[in-house]
């Protein structure tokens, strides 16, 4: 059940080896999706100046401060340190509508392990990581910071969420949460952050675009769709039993009357959520429940070598 159903910290802790060689660099390989059109949206760390000083041999010229070169009469370049860190936040959604899986396992889970390894890659490049974990009725911040402690936490409090979802709950889903935590990722990160959103995006409306774009106005933004395959397929035989809490129902998809909505319904809004966040100006990520989430996302990134940093 663990990695499939529900995850828990030592689960998501192995995380840590399986994050190796991975980045979120802007220097992407071509096959990155944050390569080309979007890759500079991802600009990893900037640079802080330094000091003038004399120009020598083998400088590069466009370093050249041109106003005091003229001024002195001697060549002058002005020399950049590298920003030591950048902090990242993990907004990670633990609603019940994630709670559905037809293939390897929930998009609770997924959007869990992509959490878990986002924290992990950020620890080892030497950057801060944080994180906002949503359900239906919490929203918990964990403020950047560069340590173990701080992983751990992450995945305590990704963990904690996970475990208290229940197809039979009873719990109605908040539809508003998502605005909810990127409203706290705006009070966190004011500048310079990385922010990943990891979601289905279960009622993304245009609040939830604008939130996006001034979140995009000074940070650097990720939309992680998770999706589940078989919402877009529906068995052609069987049965399913749907519950919303207290009110179960019986699908019989050998119908073609009940299987081609539902088939519809879900496609459409795969495709309204895509359009959304693409109108948003973020970068796109659509992670699907069938396939092993680290493999889907190493193909999206791009392996780095194992000194890249974020």
């Amino acid at each position: 059940m663990i990695g499939t159903i529900y995850v828990d910290v030592p689960y998501l802790t192995r995380f840590e080896h399986r994050a190796r060689g991975m980045s979120f660099l802007s220097h992407q390989p071509r096959a990155s999706i944050l390569a080309g059109r979007h890759g500079s949206r991802v600009r990893g760390r900037g640079l802080d100046f330094e000091e003038l000083r004399a120009y020598v041999p083998g400088d590069d010229i466009r370093t050249i401060d041109w106003k005091v070169t003229l001024r002195t009469g001697k060549a002058q370049v002005r020399a950049y340190t590298e920003e030591r860190d950048r902090p990242a936040l993990f907004v990670v959604d633990q609603r019940i509508p994630m709670f559905f899986g037809s293939r390897r396992a929930m998009k609770s889970v997924i959007a869990a392990e992509l959490g878990a390894l986002g924290a992990w890659i950020v620890f080892q490049s030497g950057d801060r990581a944080g994180a906002i974990v949503f359900n239906d009725d919490t929203v918990q911040r964990i403020r950047p910071l560069r340590s173990r402690e701080r992983v751990h936490a992450i995945l305590g409090a990704i963990s904690a969420m996970n475990g208290r979802l229940e197809a039979d709950s009873g719990v109605q889903p908040a539809y508003d949460q998502l605005n909810h935590a990127l409203e706290s990722a705006l009070q966190i990160a004011t500048h310079d952050h990385l922010i990943c959103i990891i979601s289905d995006f279960a009622g993304a409306d245009r609040r939830t675009q604008d939130l996006l774009r001034q979140l995009a106005a000074h940070n650097d933004v990720l939309a992680t769709l998770v999706f589940d395959p078989g919402a877009q397929s529906m068995p052609g035989t069987g049965r399913l039993v749907v519950t919303g809490g207290e009110l179960q129902v019986e699908l019989d998809f050998a119908k073609g009357a009940v299987r081609e909505p539902l088939e519809s319904l879900f496609s459409g809004r795969l495709h309204a959520v895509g359009e959304l966040l693409r109108r948003s100006g973020v970068p796109l990520l659509a992670i699907n429940t069938e396939q092993d989430s680290v493999a889907q996302l190493q193909r999206l990134l791009g392996r780095q070598s194992r000194r890249a940093a974020i």
